[in-house]
């Protein structure tokens, strides 16, 4: 999956990172050394410390907290079914506020200065025919966060 997903995406060597609990899947060798084949860099949370990654913290959050969300699946498939269901809701309709209110399929297909360009244009029509609206002047749509870290890397400002 990763190997397919790292070709299909055209990630270039050294420049993904992928942060992962302590698993045996993920720390396994093999995987070490697949990663390392594909330029991928490897980082894992510390033992026992959840919250080491927040981002994967809050999606299971989003995950638990949706109103479909069952008491107990029935069965593997009815699990497998959901989380299909979800993950396509998560990645293509919700709006994340981290992110500027945009979905990750936008960010991720390159759509997000567009949407962004389109928003800030209706903001300004709406502000001229009504400035009145705004006690705080012109508004803006959320701007989209240019750089995010689990873990900030040194050489960074």
């Amino acid at each position: 999956l990763i190997a397919q997903s790292v070709e299909r995406e055209g990630v270039q060597p050294d420049t993904l990172t992928i942060h992962a609990d302590n698993g045996p899947s993920m720390a396994s060798q093999p995987l070490a050394f697949m990663l390392a084949d594909l330029g991928v860099t490897k980082s894992h949370s510390r033992p026992h410390t959840s919250n080491d990654n927040p981002y994967s913290e809050a999606q299971f959050k989003t995950l638990k907290y949706r109103p479909d969300f069952p008491e107990r699946f029935a069965s593997l498939e009815q699990a497998r079914d959901f989380c299909r269901q979800f993950f396509f809701w998560y990645n293509e309709q919700h709006r994340h506020s981290g992110i500027g209110l945009l979905t990750p399929a936008m960010v991720h297909n390159g759509l997000a200065d567009t949407v962004i360009d389109q928003r800030a244009e209706i903001l300004d029509t709406a502000y001229a025919a009504h400035p009145e609206r705004f006690p705080n002047g012109r508004p803006r749509p959320p701007a989209l966060t240019q750089n995010v870290w689990i873990n900030r890397p040194d050489d960074t400002p």
